[in-house]
C-alpha cells in the first residue's frame, strides 16, 4: 500500500522545492547519490581501480579531481561555488599564516568568518528571511522582494569544514598547507562532501601527506560501508513508509501518531548514521581516518549526553569554535552560561534549516540543557535506580517531540501532530491505519530498537575476549551476513525502492 512510492520522496520534493533548496541538474536528477546503482556499479568501483593503479604521488590529485566530479555531476551551476570555497579559504588561511600576531591578523580572520557566513546566509536563508518580512509587513512589498536563491547542495557541510581549517590556522593548532590542490581535496573529499562528518583539517593532515593503505584496512573500510548502506537501505528507508504515512495522514488515532515518531526517531538515526559510516567506510578504503560520527544516542541517559552522542561532529564544531570561545561553562554568572548555551542552540537550530521548526527545535534543547545543566541533572536526582530509569525515558521523550517539529513542515502541522500524539484532540486511540501498519513493520521496527543498542558491539567483545578463534568466528559469520543483507539491499534498488539522504537537506 505503502510501498508503491515512498511519501519520504513527495515530502522532500515540496519541502526542498518550496524553499528553493534543493537544485537540479540539467539531467534533471539529483546528487549522486552512495546509494544509486550507478554510483555503487560504476562511481565507486572506477575511482577505487584508478586510485591503485596510478603513482602515489599524483593520487591526491586524482580524488580531488573526482570529487569534483561528483559534486558537478548533480549541481554543475553550484561547483563555482565549491571551487570558490576552496580558494577563498586558501588564500585567507596564507595571509593569517604570513600575518605578525595583532589586530590585522585577526582582522584578515574575520574577513573569513564573515565571507563564508555570508554566502551561507544569502543563500540558505535569504527566502526565508524575505518571505518572513513580507509575511509580517506587506507595506515592505514596494521595498523588498521576495529572493529566489537556490541553496548548493552540501554548503553547510563545507563551509564548516573550511571555517575550521582557516580559524585552526589563526590559532596555530595546524600548520598552514601551501598546496591549494590538498586544500582542495580536504574541503570536498566525496566521502563527506555532502552531509558529513565535518572532518577537521588536523584529523586528516597527515593522510593527506602520507597515508598508508593495507589490505585489513581497506576490508573494514568495506565493511564499515555494508553498514551503512544495509542501515539506510533496509533500515531507514522501510522504517520511512509508516512515518511518512503518519506524518502525512489527514486524520490519525494516538496510536498511529506514536507509531509514526517512533519510526522517524529510529529512521533519522539510521539515515544519517548510515550515511556516516559510509563516508567512513570510503575514507579508510582510501586511506583516510574519520572520526566517528555517532556513538549510540538512543541509549542517552540526559539530554546532553545525548548530543555528545549525536552528530558529534557538529556538536564539537559549535563546542570548539561558538561555545569555548564565549566562555562555556566556565563563567562567573549563571546569566552568562544561559547566554552562551543560547547562542549555540539557537545557531544549532538555525544551521539545520530556514523554517520556525527548526529554530523551535534547537531552542527545545538549549532550554533542557540549560536545566539540566543548572541544577545539575541527573546527579541531583536520588541514587535510585528507578528514578535514573524515570529520567532516561523522559530523555528520550524529549529527543521523539524534538523529531516531531524536525520532521514537519511547519509550526501548526508540528502542533497538530502533537496534540493527537498525547491525545488532546479527541482522536481515536486505535484505528485500522495504526493496526495495519504496526503489523506490516513490527519486524524492521524490532530490528531497528535492537540495532540502536551496542548490543552487537557487545558481542564482538565477548567473542574477542573468549580468544581468536571466536573473534574470527564471529567477524566471519557478521561479513556473511552483512553481504546477504546488502544483496537484499540492491535487489530494492534495482525496483527503484530507495528515498534521500535527510541530511542532504542541510
Amino acid at each position: 500500500m505503502y510501498a508503491d512510492r515512498p511519501a519520504f520522496v513527495t515530502h522532500c520534493q515540496r519541502r526542498l522545492a518550496a524553499s528553493r533548496q534543493y537544485p537540479q541538474s540539467k539531467r534533471g536528477g539529483l546528487l549522486l547519490l552512495f546509494t544509486s546503482l550507478e554510483f555503487l556499479l560504476t562511481f565507486l568501483p572506477g575511482t577505487l581501480l584508478v586510485y591503485f593503479l596510478i603513482p602515489k604521488k599524483v593520487r591526491n590529485y586524482w580524488l580531488l579531481l573526482v570529487s569534483l566530479c561528483f559534486y558537478t555531476w548533480g549541481a554543475p551551476k553550484f561547483a563555482v561555488f565549491l571551487v570558490g570555497s576552496i580558494v577563498f579559504n586558501y588564500i585567507m588561511a596564507l595571509m593569517i599564516d604570513k600575518l605578525p600576531a595583532g589586530g590585522l591578523k585577526k582582522t584578515v580572520l574575520w574577513l573569513a568568518v564573515l565571507g563564508n557566513l555570508s554566502i551561507l546566509f544569502v543563500f540558505k536563508y535569504m527566502n526565508f528571511v524575505t518571505g518572513t518580512l513580507l509575511d509580517w509587513f506587506p507595506a515592505l512589498g514596494s521595498l523588498i522582494h521576495q529572493t529566489d536563491f537556490r541553496l548548493p547542495i552540501g554548503i553547510s557541510f563545507f563551509t564548516f569544514q573550511a571555517l575550521s581549517y582557516v580559524v585552526d590556522v589563526y590559532r596555530g593548532t595546524v600548520a598552514v598547507q601551501k598546496s591549494p590542490a590538498y586544500v582542495g581535496l580536504y574541503i570536498s573529499f566525496f566521502p563527506q562532501l555532502i552531509a558529513g562528518p565535518i572532518v577537521r583539517y588536523s584529523t586528516i593532515a597527515e593522510d593527506i601527506e602520507n597515508r598508508t593503505i593495507t589490505f585489513d584496512g581497506f576490508s573494514r573500510g568495506v565493511m564499515r560501508f555494508l553498514y551503512g548502506f544495509n542501515r539506510k537501505m533496509l533500515l531507514a528507508n522501510v522504517l520511512s513508509q509508516a512515518a511518512d504515512a503518519a506524518f502525512a495522514a489527514s486524520e490519525l488515532s494516538v496510536a498511529m501518531a506514536w507509531l509514526g515518531s517512533i519510526c522517524y526517531t529510529l529512521q533519522i538515526y539510521f539515515d544519517f548514521s548510515g550515511y556516516s559510516e559510509m563516508a567512513i567506510g570510503m575514507g579508510q578504503m582510501f586511506g583516510f581516518r574519520f572520526l566517528e560520527n555517532f556513538n549510540y544516542p538512543y541509549i542517552s541517559k540526559t539530554v546532553t549526553e545525548f548530543w555528545r552522542r549525536w552528530h558529534i561532529s557538529l556538536g564539537s564544531w559549535f563546542r570548539d569554535y561558538v561555545y569555548f570561545p564565549l566562555g562555556g561553562s566556565r563563567v562567573n554568572t549563571k546569566g552568562r552560561l544561559i547566554f552562551n548555551l543560547a547562542v549555540v542552540w539557537l545557531a544549532t537550530g538555525i544551521w539545520h534549516g530556514a523554517n520556525w521548526t527548526f529554530l523551535l527545535w534547537g531552542c527545545l534543547y538549549g532550554v533542557i540543557i540549560m536545566i539540566e545543566k543548572l541544577l545539575n541533572l541527573p546527579k541531583r536526582l536520588p541514587q535510585h535506580k528507578a528514578a535514573a530509569v524515570g529520567y532516561q525515558v523522559l530523555t528520550m521523550l524529549a529527543v521523539v517531540v524534538g523529531w516531531v517539529l524536525f520532521r514537519a513542515d511547519s509550526l501548526r502541522a508540528a502542533g497538530d501532530y502533537l496534540i493527537t500524539m498525547f491525545g488532546l484532540n479527541g482522536a481515536a486511540l486505535v484505528d485500522t491505519m495504526a493496526v495495519f501498519n504496526f503489523r506490516e513493520y513490527l519486524v524492521p521496527l524490532c530490528v531497528g530498537l535492537l540495532c540502536a543498542t551496542p548490543v552487537f558491539r557487545r558481542l564482538h567483545e565477548k567473542a574477542a575476549a573468549r580468544g581468536a578463534v571466536w573473534e574470527t568466528a564471529y567477524e566471519l559469520s557478521d561479513g556473511l551476513v552483512q553481504k546477504v543483507l546488502c544483496a537484499l539491499g540492491l535487489s530494492y534498488l534495482q525496483m527503484k525502492a530507495h528515498t534521500p539522504f535527510i541530511y542532504f537537506n542541510f
